[in-house]
């Protein structure tokens, strides 16, 4: 079992700045892919962007590609998601997630443990 719980969230205006962290406990992590996916009031949750354990492959939506980075540090257990420029679209509950295995999906159906959430929230 992974437990995860997500931080950093908060209010910030556009064209600002917000780094969103994902500690994970439990059993290690450091052979899974991460992933970071949101949910805005009313839409369905979707993909923001994914790390396999080595952090050096990534994939990430197009809505944020080149404006989100996302990070890890195994030492930590811990997942990063940089998320700069950000728009009111941006939006959102933002749920840090765990696979079993080290291989990317986009689908929410494909990831096995979840965070509770952090709300990230872009005034214009």
């Amino acid at each position: 079992q992974v437990q995860l719980v997500e931080s950093g969230g908060g209010l910030v205006q556009a064209g600002g700045s917000l780094r969103l962290s994902c500690a994970a406990s439990g059993r290690t992590f450091s052979s899974n892919a991460m992933g970071w996916f949101r949910q805005a009031p009313g839409k369905e949750r979707e993909f923001v962007a994914a790390v396999t354990w080595s952090g050096y492959t990534t994939r990430y939506a197009d809505s944020v590609m080149g404006r989100f980075t996302i990070s890890r540090d195994n030492a930590k257990n811990t997942v990063y998601l940089q998320m700069n420029r950000l728009k009111p679209t941006d939006t959102a509950v933002y749920y840090c997630a765990a696979r079993r295995t080290n291989t990317i999906v986009v689908l929410i159906n494909g990831y096995d443990y979840w965070g509770q959430g952090t709300q990230v929230t872009v005034s214009s």
